[in-house]
């Protein structure tokens, strides 16, 4: 179990620094568009660039936020529990998760093989729309696994010692 959990965090920590990549680009390429407008001389297709990277900056930092448990959940209540009843409310929302990036990534395996096959792309540069989708459908995916991981300690919590 523990080395399941650690390629999961390995594979989410990778993402997480695709996504700071992303971020980065971003800033830099909004920045010498501005600075080039200036002199009458924009980057075609920033915006659509900047749209993409925004996908890839999202998509990949899913893991990491799971990871860090940095989601919006309400922790309160459910502290107050004994330790149980905390393992089975938290089995059945990682539960939930679980089934929802699922359909994430399943979902966007489908859109991505249809957007590839009509051959859908970007008015401007030309750029394929697929690869980003099957970028969000990895992502989902591995977050899917570390959430397999948290349901595995949940249950451990719950019917453990």
């Amino acid at each position: 179990m523990d080395s399941f959990e650690k390629i999961s965090h390995a594979m989410a920590r990778r993402l997480y620094w695709v996504a700071g990549v992303a971020i980065v680009v971003m800033m830099l390429l909004t920045c010498a568009d501005v600075v080039l407008r200036y002199f009458r001389k924009p980057i075609p297709g920033t915006y659509e660039l900047v749209c993409f990277l925004g996908a890839a900056a999202v998509a990949f930092a899913m893991a990491h936020t799971s990871v860090e448990r940095g989601h919006v959940e309400v922790t309160f209540v459910v502290s107050l529990f004994p330790r149980r009843i905390q393992g089975l409310i938290e089995s059945i929302t990682t539960c939930f998760g679980l089934l929802f990036f699922t359909l994430i990534a399943w979902q966007s395996v489908i859109y991505a093989n249809d957007l590839r096959l009509s051959g859908e792309v970007s008015l401007t540069l030309g750029l394929p729309f697929y690869p980003f989708v099957y970028g969000i459908s990895f992502s989902a995916a591995v977050v899917c696994l570390i959430l397999l991981s948290d349901l595995f300690k949940n249950l451990l919590k719950l019917f453990g010692k």
